[in-house]
């Protein structure tokens, strides 16, 4: 009798005991689990705003005639282009599509004209905004309700991209819909000087930083919140997505946003290295790896230059020797040269703007009648004539603090505009 009383008890003690530790454990996931679901949530793909837009937005296109100026970069994250999306979304009719400079598919050359046509997969019609029309006219803008963006910036001013359709936004007189991408360089970095209008063009239009911060969304309530473009902006923006993300940490598979950058290294790099476009050094183009590889045929003491950068130790850059043979076409076009590689060691430590100035100095300084500037063509690219008379004159050093001030205070007047934390 007595040992079945106690079997008894320990069974409801035993029992008790259960229960209380299901109940404790239960209370402590019920703590946890909003941790974790933050935890999924951040560590989840950048969803773009392209695929924002069909999911949860997309009353704001239906029963309209859309516009829009894409390219190839324009596509969801299976690789299903915006144009094809949009062309079958519900309710929506696609009327016309606007391409910038390297054509709606991206493999046009750098500066090559492009002439309007009809894309085969819709029938839509395609009007080129690179070449002799760079802004949309009245014409080409009468049969869309609103005019929808869709490209992949570089976070860079001397782009081409954002101004084509700053300036389309200016003149189209009609909603704009920005569907929203990264900065693939971070978008809470800033580099380099404040454009003069004075220099304003295709590769610099507005007065803003040349490495700008921004994501394309954020650019535009910039330009339209300061009054620089008159245009309505609605921007789509993405989700899970932080400004100090490189763009290989968003989850979205990458494709080349031009023709001649070719992997992120090249993109960090050329807010500096595309200062030698405006001169009678290559930066690169004709090689596998453009705006990482500087060099002429008369640079023929690249090592020396090497060596004399690297004892600057210029934060997260080596600078080592080549040479490459250079495809007909570009500068030094089927002759093999002499070059400058510069290897990134510590992408979140390089100041591009800085690098390039220092290249051009250095190599300068040797090559006072070889190496020459394009006048008209570097002081767009900077937006300004300062840094060319800086480099002649040897007051570099002076310029770079000019334009760190610059970036500082670029950096403080965006931040009403800033989407993203």
């Amino acid at each position: 009798m007595k040992s079945g009383l106690r079997r008894i008890f320990w069974i409801a003690h035993y029992s008790h005991i259960m229960h209380t530790l299901n109940r404790a454990l239960w209370l402590a996931l019920a703590c946890v689990t909003p941790s974790i679901a933050a935890s999924a949530q951040t560590s989840a793909g950048v969803v773009p705003g392209v695929e924002v837009l069909l999911s949860d937005s997309i009353h704001l296109i239906q029963g309209k005639r859309v516009g829009l100026l894409t390219n190839h970069s324009g596509r969801d994250r299976k690789g299903t282009s915006t144009i094809d999306l949009i062309f079958r979304a519900p309710g929506v009719k696609l009327t016309a599509l606007y391409g910038p400079e390297h054509g709606i598919r991206g493999i046009a050359k750098a500066g090559e004209k492009i002439s309007a046509s009809i894309d085969s997969a819709t029938g839509v019609k395609i009007y080129s905004l690179y070449g002799d029309i760079s802004v949309p006219t009245p014409e080409m803008l009468k049969d869309i309700d609103v005019l929808v963006y869709d490209i992949q910036d570089v976070g860079a001013r001397v782009y081409t991209y954002e101004w084509t359709f700053a300036n389309a936004a200016n003149a189209a007189k009609k909603p704009i819909i920005v569907l929203d991408r990264p900065d693939p360089i971070r978008a809470d970095r800033f580099e380099g000087n404040i454009l003069d209008p004075a220099f304003a063009s295709l590769v610099g239009q507005y007065p803003v930083a040349l490495r700008y911060g921004l994501t394309p969304g954020e650019l535009l309530r910039f330009l339209s919140g300061t009054k620089l473009i008159d245009a309505n902006v609605t921007v789509v923006p993405m989700k899970n997505y932080r400004r100090s993300m490189w763009f290989d940490e968003t989850g979205i598979p990458r494709v080349n946003p031009s023709p001649n950058l070719r992997n992120s290294d090249a993109e960090l790099l050329y807010p500096g290295t595309v200062f030698f476009e405006g001169t009678t050094a290559t930066e690169g183009r004709g090689t596998e790896d453009p705006f990482t590889l500087i060099g002429a045929a008369w640079m023929t003491d690249n090592g020396a230059i090497a060596a004399e950068l690297n004892a600057m130790h210029l934060p997260g850059v080596r600078f080592d020797t080549a040479t490459r043979a250079i495809e007909k076409g570009y500068k030094f076009g089927g002759q093999t040269i002499p070059m400058i590689k510069v290897r990134v060691t510590d992408r979140n430590a390089v100041r591009s703007v800085e690098l390039g100035i220092r290249m051009l100095r250095a190599i300068y300084a040797r090559h006072t009648t070889d190496f020459q500037f394009r006048a008209r063509q570097i002081d767009r690219l900077a937006g300004t004539d300062k840094l060319r008379a800086a480099v002649e004159q040897n007051t570099v050093d002076a310029l770079i603090k000019n334009w760190d001030a610059d970036a500082v205070r670029f950096a403080e007047k965006v931040k009403p505009y800033l989407i993203y934390k």
